[in-house]
Order: C-alpha cells, then structure tokens, then sequence
C-alpha cells in the first residue's frame, strides 16, 4: 500500500498529491512516469511524474479528475492509501546541453515538463517555459517554473493572465525575436502537442512530445498504448512516452483516445443500486 502524504487541490478539478514511494523516487528521472491503481479492482492509470524527492521518498503526481477512476482518487485524502504504484516506468528525457531549450506544457501538462526544465537547466541549458491554461485561476506551478527556468512565459485562452492566445503564438513570438530554439518538449492535451509539432515543423526545431495514449499493463505486453511514429508502431510504456512530434500520427492517435469516452461517461454516471429499497 501507498500512503498519500500531501493533497493539495489546484482547482475544481485538478489535484496534487504526494505519494509514498520511496524505491520509485530513488530511481525516478525527468520524463518517466508510475501507473497507479487506486484499489484492487481499480483501473490502471498513467501518470507522468511531476516530482520526487529522493530523501523523503516522495513522488508528486498531478492529475485532473476526468472519469470514474481519477473521481476515486480524488475523494482520497491524506493519510489515505492506493493499492499499486507502479514505477518508474518509461524511457527518461534525453537530458544534454544543447544551447536554448524550450518547455511548453499546457493545462495539466505542465507539471511533468517541470523536472525536464530542471534537468535541462542544471545540464547548462537556457530553458525558457512557456505554459498555457484556459484562464488565470487554472493555471499551476507558475512559482516552481520560475525557479528553474531563465524565463517564463503564460498565455491564457482568454486573455485574463499573461499573453491573450495559445501556447503556439508564445512560440512563434520568441521566434520573432530572435530566439535560436534548439529543441522543444511540449506535454498537454493531444490536440495542443500537434498544434506545436505542427508550427515548428516549417521552423526546422526539433520537438519532442510526451504521449499519455491508452494504457493497460505498462510493460509492452498487452499493446494497448501502440502508436504510429513515422513508419514504426511504437509502445508508449516501454518506447515513450516521448517521440519525435513530427513523425507522430496524431490523427490516429485522437482517434484511439476516443474509444472508450462513451463507456466512461457511463460509469461516471453510475449509481450503484445495491441495497436501496426499490
């Protein structure tokens, strides 16, 4: 079992938590991630690591609640413990010193690209973070950015914070000014990640995304989390969960995404009868 040490809710629906986990964060590297059960008859969820610390045997996880099983998670609190947590799991970011790097994490996303950032910046880096939300009060983790970057930039759909737009005009803005981009690593949604891969495909930079597809054992087993990388099928588990964004296929990847949104809906929507007089 897995003690939850700290909760922390980030807004309506995304949460914080630190995991006790100490054989986890003594190996855990930037990019990787943990699949967690939440109790026994649970579903297997993905998460990329936001944090560890190696001295208290902690690991951060951030997630937002969009189905059954991330809704369990968040009733728990602390003191509170999960089944499994799986991990590291997953192949760490290629960290080098390669002149000016640029993290880009949209929504939930930013918080994994917060270790890439740091280990960038301790390998010599200049890492500029640009992060997007919908608005100001959704957005996460500006603090602990600024601490590890040389730069940070926000943008917000609609305006209330930072640039009006999205996470690609930020890019295309320090192009602009002269920026010489030496790689990109962007985590968010699917759709904000080819949105990127798509701008900087014409810029000649080379962009990294980090894949989050579905998911079932995380070991290469059972297949579920394939995706198409140029003329490859790759495994997200065990091949990722980062690639080359613009050998990706998007396309297919949204279309797997979509599989099994009716029956989460469903399950959301469940209300267990057991028991009631009816």
């Amino acid at each position: 079992m897995f003690k939850i040490l700290k909760k922390e809710e980030w807004s309506p629906s995304v949460f914080a938590m630190e995991i006790e986990a100490p054989r986890v964060a003594k190996k855990a590297q930037a990019g990787q991630f943990i699949v967690l059960r939440v109790d026994e008859k649970g579903e297997r969820i993905p998460l990329t690591i936001a944090d560890f610390n190696r001295e208290t045997g902690a690991v951060l996880i951030v997630f937002q609640v969009i189905g059954a099983s991330t809704m369990k998670l968040a009733e728990l609190n602390v003191g509170d413990s999960i089944v499994d947590f799986v991990g590291p799991l997953g192949q760490p970011s290629e960290i080098e010193k390669l002149g000016t790097v640029v993290v880009v994490g949209g929504g939930i996303g930013v918080a994994p690209t917060y270790p890439i950032a740091r280990a960038m910046k301790e390998a010599g880096n200049k890492v500029i973070a640009i992060m997007g939300a919908k608005t100001k009060d959704i957005l996460i983790m500006e603090e602990e950015m600024k601490a590890v970057t040389d730069e940070v930039v926000v943008t917000t759909d609609d305006g209330s914070y930072g640039i009006k737009g999205f996470v690609t005009n930020a890019v295309q803005a320090l192009v602009d000014r002269g920026e010489k981009i030496d790689q990109i690593t962007a985590i968010g949604p699917v759709i904000m990640m080819k949105s990127v891969a798509d701008a900087t495909h014409d810029l000649g930079i080379r962009t990294i995304v980090s894949l989050n597809p579905i998911m079932v054992d995380g070991t290469g087993m059972c297949g579920g989390c394939r995706v198409q990388v140029g003329d490859e099928t790759k495994f997200a588990c065990v091949d990722g969960p980062e690639f080359d964004g613009h050998l990706v296929d998007f396309k297919g990847l949204m279309s797997r995404q979509r599989m099994y949104r009716d029956l989460e809906a469903q399950e959301k929507d469940h209300v267990c009868n057991i028991g009631l007089d009816r």
